[in-house]
């Protein structure tokens, strides 16, 4: 089974050890971020320091000429991962034997709804989201698809991971988080990432609905939530807050706008990529969940990408959807976290990878070799070993 490492270029870069520190850990495949949100990250190997912080959303190397002149376009980093920091890590770890894949955050981008707010989703209460940019509004979405080819198509990188690429909402992990006071459940999570911009507001009419009555829907449905009353159900529940016909056309909308902004970044990502090049997403078998792994029809997303990389470490259930409807080649990737201080468990690695691969696992994915400490690694290597 084909392990990859994900990592930051700045795990690796100034730390001429690092390449085969994570080759020696058995994996074949290094992703690499090569765009990425906002973060404090430990680099507790690093010879040069400690803690990076990256300030913004950024590309982790020179943005070419396709951006010149627009009002939409990413930032490179600063001195957390100066000039074509991918590039000089892709270099690293290639020479240790390991193929590297890019690593891709596309709907996730706090400077670009802070410098741009119309960009951001708007909730049924007038709350921008500025972490989250709306994928239905047309400049946002020409640039994540732009993004999506530039920074996943990088020199030396053999394939692509693309995160967040879908709706974002209410649920991230913003500095200084403290909005867990109210237990929101699966349905309160949606009516809460429900968008309600320009776009969208012209999207839900298209569906039947008048915005602002479905908008005024969302806020009476959730009353009872901000009182203390139970939300979950799944999508029964928001059905029952927010009744069947308004439900319906808020999917038939944000179903659509997803299924197609993934369509059109992979066939971006193909058409700049050389001839064998793999396309993954990150992904979520509940097609309405927001966030990092996007949510999917999963039959859908397999007929579009090459596969999937799923979230394991609560547990790999979510991996059925997609085995079930993957096709003979198709990539169905179990993440697990493998740092302790993080939630996760390299001593547990061994039985976690022998279970999801019973569920239809084809390879693993392993977060994060950059900000594991000695132990974890060294529980890992030894999985590896005996896997």
């Amino acid at each position: 089974m084909k392990v990859s490492a994900f990592l930051y270029p700045w795990d690796v870069n100034g730390d001429p050890r690092a390449a085969e520190r994570v080759a020696a850990l058995g994996v074949r495949q290094a992703t690499l971020a090569s765009a990425y949100h906002s973060t404090r990250a430990l680099t507790p190997r690093h010879p040069r320091h400690r803690i990076v912080t990256a300030r913004h959303a950024a590309v982790l190397y020179p943005p070419d000429a396709r951006w010149e002149g627009r009002v939409l376009r990413p930032h490179p980093a600063g001195d957390w991962a100066p000039g074509d920091a991918f590039g000089e890590a892709a270099e690293a770890l290639a020479g240790a034997g390991l193929e590297v894949h890019t690593w891709v955050v596309l709907a996730h981008n706090s400077r670009l709804g802070e410098e741009h707010p119309r960009t951001s989703v708007v909730n049924a209460y007038g709350d921008r989201y500025p972490w989250a940019p709306c994928i239905a509004q047309p400049d946002t979405r020409a640039y994540l698809v732009d993004l999506a080819a530039e920074a996943a198509v990088r020199p030396g990188a053999h394939g692509t991971e693309l995160e967040s690429l879908g709706w974002y909402g209410l649920a991230h992990l913003h500095a200084h988080d403290k909005i867990g006071g109210v237990a929101l459940g699966d349905a309160g999570q949606y009516l809460m990432s429900l968008c309600f911009c320009a776009s969208c507001r012209e999207g839900y009419g298209a569906q039947g609905a008048d915005a602002g009555v479905l908008a005024a829907a969302v806020r009476a449905a959730l009353e009872p939530v901000w009182r203390g009353a139970p939300s979950d159900g799944g999508w029964a529940g928001v059905e029952k807050l927010l009744g069947e016909s308004e439900t319906a056309a808020t999917r038939a909308w944000r179903a659509e706008v997803a299924r197609s902004l993934q369509e059109e970044a992979v066939a971006a990502v193909r058409a700049a990529a050389p001839d064998g090049f793999q396309v993954l997403l990150h992904a979520d078998p509940v097609w309405y969940h927001c966030g990092a792994n996007a949510g999917v029809d999963p039959a859908h997303i397999l007929s579009v990408a090459d596969g999937v990389v799923v979230p394991c470490s609560g547990g790999a259930g979510l991996l059925v959807p997609f085995a079930e409807q993957g096709g003979e080649g198709s990539v169905v990737a179990a993440n697990f976290t493998v740092v302790s201080g993080m939630g996760g468990g390299p001593r547990t690695l061994e039985r976690d990878a022998r279970g999801a691969a019973e569920l239809g696992a084809t390879e693993l994915r392993l977060y994060h070799a950059g900000l594991a400490s000695d132990g974890d690694l060294e529980a890992v290597r030894e999985v590896l070993a005996g896997l």
